[in-house]
C-alpha cells in the first residue's frame, strides 16, 4: 500500500493505459469479457482518486501529492505531477465519468476491444492533463487525448463520422500548434517547464528583448498562441464549429466524454496556465474574453432552440454553458484580488462540474430513445411520457438540472458565476441574460417535442423502459447534481481554497 499511496497520482494515471494493455491479452471475440474487464478496470482510477480525496488538506495552499523525476533533462522538463483543488475536482469528474460512460457503451457490438483500448488510452490523455505540472509533459498529455477520440467518431460514429472526425482533430491540432511554439518559447527563455517555478519567472519578465522584440510584444504574442488553443476546445465562439458536428456523430459515450470532461480541458488550461502565466495581459484583454464568451451564451442559445436534431440541441448547449464557464474566467482576469474574482472562478469551475454532469445525462438519454427509435429527429418523437414514464421522468430531472432549476447543481454554479461577473462586466453579464432566456425556451423544447403532444403510432412496438443498466448509468448523476443543488459546501469547499490562493 505504502508504494501506491507514494505515487498515488501516477497510478491514477497510468491505471487506464495498464488496463488496455490486459485488454489486448483478451480475444476479440468474447465481447461480454472485454465490456466488463475494462468497465471494471475504469472503476480502479477512481477508487484511487477518491483516495487522493480523502489525503487532499484543503487547508494547504499549493500543489499536494506531487511526484517528480528527471524526464528530459537536456532541456530542462521533468515528470512532474500533483494537485490543488481545481484539479482534483477535474480528476473527480473524470475518473466518475468514464465509467459510467464505459457502462453506456455496452451496446456496442463492433470491434468492442478496439473501443474499449481506446477509451481507457483517452482516460489517460485526459488525466495527464489535469496532473502535469510540467508545461511540456502539460501538451503531450493534450495532444495524446485528441487521438482516441479521433478515431472513436471515426469508427463508431454516424453517417457523416468522416467528416466531423476529421473536423475535429484539423481543429483542435491547428489550434495546439501555437501553443507548442509558445510552450518552447517559454521553456527556453525561462530554462525550465516547470510549472510552479514559471509561475514566479514568467510573469515577472517584463522588461528588455526577446528575439530581437520588445518582451512585451513576445509575451503578447505567446499570450493570444496559449488562449486561441484554449477557446479552440472549450469551444468559444467563433472556433466552436467543429463541436456539433462532432457531438452529433459520435457514439453516445463519446459524446458523453466529450462534453462532460473534453470540453472542461481547454476552460483548465485558461485557470491552470493563461491567468497564472500571463496576469497582465489577462487583465488587458479581459473584456474581449468576457464578450465572447456572452456571444458563446447567446448563439449557443440561439443555436440549440433552432435545432430538430435531438442531439444537436444537446451539442449547442453546450456551447451555451462553457460560455458562463468563460464569462466567470474573464472576470476574475479583470478582478483578479477582490471578492467578486473568487465568486466568479468558484462559479466557474462548479459549472465545470455540473455542466459536465448534466451533459453526460443528456447526451446519455438522447442515446436512450435513439438505440429505440434509430433517429435523432425532434419532430417525429412525440407523447412518449405515457409510453415511457421512467425515462420521461429521468429526462426531465436532468433537463431541469441543465436549465438551471434552483435545488439541482446547475443553478448554483451559474449563479456564482452571474454574482461574480456582474459587478465586473455589468453589461455583459446583463446580455447573457438573454442567453440564460433561450436556454429555458430550448429545454422546454425539447422536453415538449419528445414527452408530450399525440403519440406517434409509429413507434407502437418499438419503446420499451430503460433497462436496469441505463438506470445505473443515469441515477448518479442524478444523484451529484441534486447532491450539489441542495448541498453545494462539500464540493465548493475543495474548490474555494485553491481559488482564493490564486485569485485572492
Amino acid at each position: 500500500m505504502g508504494l501506491i499511496f507514494d505515487h498515488l497520482l501516477s497510478w491514477i494515471l497510468f491505471v487506464p493505459t495498464a488496463g488496455a494493455l490486459v485488454l489486448l491479452l483478451l480475444p476479440a471475440h468474447q465481447a461480454k469479457w472485454l465490456r466488463w474487464t475494462a468497465f471494471g478496470i475504469s472503476l480502479v482510477p477512481f477508487a484511487l482518486s477518491l483516495a487522493a480525496w480523502s489525503r487532499f488538506v484543503p487547508d494547504q495552499a499549493g500543489f499536494q501529492l506531487q511526484e517528480q523525476a528527471a524526464w528530459y533533462a537536456a532541456i530542462h522538463a521533468s515528470y512532474h505531477l500533483g494537485v490543488d483543488g481545481i484539479s482534483l475536482t477535474m480528476v473527480l469528474l473524470t475518473t466518475f465519468l468514464v465509467p459510467l460512460a464505459l457502462l453506456a457503451s455496452f451496446s456496442i457490438q463492433e470491434r468492442v476491444k478496439a473501443y474499449m483500448i481506446l477509451f481507457l488510452l483517452l482516460e489517460t490523455g485526459m488525466l495527464g492533463v489535469f496532473l502535469a505540472l510540467d508545461l511540456l509533459l502539460f501538451f503531450v498529455f493534450w495532444e495524446v487525448g485528441l487521438v482516441p477520440m479521433y478515431f472513436l467518431i471515426n469508427q463508431w460514429g454516424g453517417a457523416n463520422r468522416n467528416y466531423a472526425s476529421l473536423k475535429f482533430i484539423l481543429y483542435t491540432m491547428g489550434g495546439s500548434l501555437g501553443l507548442l511554439l509558445a510552450i518552447q518559447l517559454i521553456g527556453v527563455v525561462a530554462g525550465t517547464y516547470d510549472l510552479p517555478a514559471l509561475f514566479t519567472l514568467w510573469p515577472a519578465l517584463s522588461t528588455g528583448t526577446l528575439l530581437g522584440l520588445p518582451v512585451e510584444v513576445v509575451k503578447s504574442v505567446a499570450f493570444w498562441a496559449f488562449v486561441i488553443a484554449f477557446a479552440v476546445k472549450v469551444p468559444l465562439w467563433p472556433f466552436h464549429t467543429w463541436l456539433p458536428d462532432a457531438h452529433t456523430e459520435a457514439p453516445t459515450a463519446g459524446s458523453m466524454i466529450l462534453a462532460g470532461v473534453l470540453l472542461k480541458l481547454g476552460a483548465y488550461g485558461f485557470l491552470r496556465l493563461v491567468l497564472p502565466l500571463y496576469p497582465l495581459e489577462s487583465h488587458q484583454y479581459a473584456g474581449w474574453l468576457a464578450a465572447l464568451g456572452t456571444l458563446a451564451i447567446i448563439f449557443g442559445a440561439l443555436g440549440a432552440l433552432g435545432q430538430s436534431d435531438f442531439k444537436r440541441l444537446v451539442a449547442y448547449s453546450s456551447i451555451n454553458h462553457m460560455g458562463f464557464v468563460v464569462l466567470g474566467i474573464a472576470a476574475a482576469a479583470w478582478a483578479v484580488g477582490t471578492s467578486d474574482a473568487v465568486i466568479a472562478v468558484n462559479g466557474a469551475v462548479l459549472q465545470m462540474v455540473t455542466h459536465g454532469l448534466s451533459a453526460a445525462g443528456m447526451f446519455f438519454l438522447v442515446g436512450v430513445v435513439y438505440e429505440r427509435t434509430h433517429t435523432r429527429d425532434l419532430n417525429e418523437y412525440g407523447g412518449f411520457y405515457s409510453q415511457l414514464p421512467v425515462y420521461g421522468s429521468i429526462l426531465i430531472f436532468v433537463a431541469m438540472a441543465s436549465l438551471g432549476l434552483p435545488g439541482l447543481g446547475g443553478f448554483i454554479s451559474e449563479f456564482l458565476v452571474v454574482r461574480g461577473a456582474w459587478p465586473v462586466f455589468t453589461l455583459a453579464t446583463a446580455l447573457s441574460m438573454i442567453g440564460l432566456f433561450f436556454t429555458g425556451a430550448y429545454i422546454l423544447k425539447a422536453i415538449f417535442k419528445v414527452l408530450h403532444g399525440p403519440f406517434n403510432p409509429r413507434w407502437a412496438n418499438h419503446l420499451s423502459e430503460m433497462s436496469t443498466r441505463e438506470l445505473v448509468v443515469i441515477a448518479p448523476l442524478m444523484a451529484l447534481l441534486l447532491w450539489i443543488g441542495v448541498w453545494p459546501a462539500w464540493i465548493l469547499d475543495l474548490i474555494n481554497r485553491a481559488v482564493m490562493f490564486w485569485f485572492s
